[in-house]
């Protein structure tokens, strides 16, 4: 018997951008249920389960990342991609801070959004096969994360973390001491290595820094130049 078709929601106010980017997911064999705007958007996910979220942020209305914080804070964790005109470091950091996912800067080309979405997608259906698996606990110093629940403490307080911001801090806490290279960490995380010139990586470190050094955690992330990033405990 073959697997369901992942289900996608297509969110963009541009008519010609939506009906396309459905239309090329469609091929690749997704079934894509499009909205005009952020408030059609939200009474979609509501009514029925998707696997994952394309979201343009320029939405009339509510957009993109208002949407985004509704779902995060109804306890809504489906996968988003935000497609942003943006391309400034704080803006993307908006689109994080909201709890997407990932970012895709328009114009994009088809084949990497679809390998992002791929991405997404397959994290999101590893994370749902860790309930099956015995409960463990990665630490560094006073930071805990327990990847069954996916959930994070610097001590007594805990940090609320995007999927992608998780993934990361799990993937550099399982290698504690050890230096990822920018392409190791791209392939695990995304699926994708972007290459030299991108700085998605970069955003989502800094995130993860800012969200340590809030709840009183001193530096963990350390930056190796020209080659990646390693945790290492005081």
């Amino acid at each position: 018997m073959g697997t369901m078709p992942s289900r996608v929601l297509v969110a963009d106010d541009d008519r010609a951008i939506r009906e396309s980017l459905a239309r090329a997911l469609e091929l690749e064999g997704y079934t894509v249920i499009p909205a005009a705007d952020g408030v059609e958007t939200l009474s979609l996910v509501r009514r029925e389960p998707f696997d994952a979220l394309v979201l343009d942020v320029m939405m009339p209305g509510v957009d993109g990342l208002a949407v985004c914080r509704v779902l995060r804070g109804d306890g809504d964790h489906t996968p988003i991609l935000m497609l942003t005109a943006r391309v400034e470091t704080p803006d993307r950091v908006a689109g994080l801070d909201a709890g997407a996912d990932d970012y895709l800067p328009k114009p994009f080309e088809l084949d990497e959004l679809l390998a992002r979405l791929r991405a997404l997608l397959r994290r999101a259906a590893v994370q749902g096969g860790d309930a099956a698996r015995p409960a463990e606990t990665l630490t560094a110093g006073a930071l805990r994360l327990v990847p069954a629940a996916r959930r994070v403490w610097w001590g007594g307080s805990e940090l609320h973390l995007s999927k992608t911001e998780f993934d990361l801090l799990e993937l550099l806490l399982r290698n504690e001491g050890i230096v990822l290279d920018h392409g190791t960490i791209y392939e695990r995380i995304w699926g994708y290595d972007f290459g030299a010139d991108s700085k998605n990586l970069a955003v989502y470190i800094g995130y993860l820094r800012r969200k340590l050094a809030a709840a009183g955690a001193p530096p963990l992330i350390h930056t190796v130049r020209g080659v990646g990033y390693t945790v290492r405990a005081a």
